[in-house]
């Protein structure tokens, strides 16, 4: 227990530092980039009005060297501030906090429903390999994996929106409504059918492709020829021993694909609507909102860095062999 918590509290430091680093790489990336905001900011007047470009530059703190901006950046951050964003006029927090609950809805679900789905055919594909039904669950994989996910999502719109009328085509809930409670829950589980379905058959074949690969690894192991002549039934060994080791590449792909959930998905949030980060992401970008873009790329590497050190801890429970030092 005690070389857990240490472990654990190592983990921590080294969380602390990496998001430092990463911090800085991302206040350089941003602000060294070509271009500025405030020709967008200041529009056409850019141009022709010297003093009003002098003007909003001096009310964002852009005319200020680089490594003062850097200065009042991090002491900003270290008091839990993110910084005003320019194109919203509003504090980063405030929009990222707006819009988070909305984007774990699609990208946590769909993820976790790829999980369980990919991995449960994989693991079923490699026990009836070589099969045909191992071939068709490949095949439908590989082309589920090549299809660009616009296009999934439009394909998925035409058909169950405009065609059978069965879901919404846009939108996170009904506008004009006015339901509350319960029935509010559902409606937004409803808008969100099609998104999150979308979203997990990209992620399905990924799972599928890994944990069918892990599966036939673990059963060309001795072990299993081993457990077989102790007398246990294939059932047993598959279930207790085979697929429990095979289980440890899906977790790490699921850690890793975890941390980027936090930044949402922009192509699906764009093509249904959806009022996620992802989106905000991309209208950060275009606008060239330094400061939003900074917290939003601060926010992924907190969600990549404590998803790695999650991770690690659920090997440790799938795997009691594991011990980290």
């Amino acid at each position: 227990m005690q070389s857990m918590a240490r472990y654990v509290g190592s983990r921590l430091i080294q969380a602390i530092i990496t998001i430092f680093f990463m911090l800085i790489l991302n206040f350089l990336i941003i602000n060294l980039a070509p271009g500025s905001p405030v020709t967008i900011l200041a529009g056409d007047i850019a141009i022709s009005d010297p003093e009003f470009v002098r003007i909003v530059e001096e009310r964002w703190g852009l005319d200020k060297p680089l490594l003062e901006r850097f200065i009042d950046y991090l002491s900003n951050v270290l008091r839990g501030d993110f910084g005003y964003s320019f194109r919203h006029s509003e504090y980063v927090t405030t929009l990222i906090f707006e819009r988070l609950g909305a984007t774990l809805l699609l990208t946590v679900t769909s993820l976790f429903v790829a999980f369980i789905i990919g991995t449960l055919l994989g693991a079923f594909s490699a026990r009836s390999f070589p099969s045909r039904v191992d071939v068709a669950l490949s095949f439908v994989a590989l082309t589920l994996y090549s299809i660009p996910v616009f296009l999934l999502g439009l394909i998925f719109i035409l058909l169950f929106a405009v065609w059978l009328h069965l879901f919404p085509v846009a939108g996170i809930s009904t506008v004009t409504s006015e339901l509350t409670g319960i029935w509010s829950l559902l409606d937004v589980l409803y808008h969100s059918a099609i998104p999150i379905s979308t979203l997990a058959l990209v992620y399905m074949p990924i799972f599928y492709k890994i944990t069918r690969a892990s599966t036939l690894e673990q059963l060309r192991e001795n072990y299993v020829n081993t457990l077989k002549c102790f007398g246990l039934r294939k059932s047993t060994i598959f279930q207790k021993f085979i697929l429990k080791n095979a289980m440890l590449p899906p977790v790490t792909t699921l850690g890793i694909q975890l941390g980027y959930t936090l930044t949402g998905a922009a192509l699906i949030e764009t093509i249904f609507a959806w009022p996620g980060i992802g989106r905000l992401l991309l209208d950060a970008a275009f606008y060239r909102d330094y400061p939003l873009l900074m917290g939003l790329y601060l926010l992924m590497s907190i969600g990549v860095t404590f998803a790695a050190i999650l991770t690690d801890l659920l090997y440790m429970i799938l795997d009691p062999r594991i011990r980290y030092r």
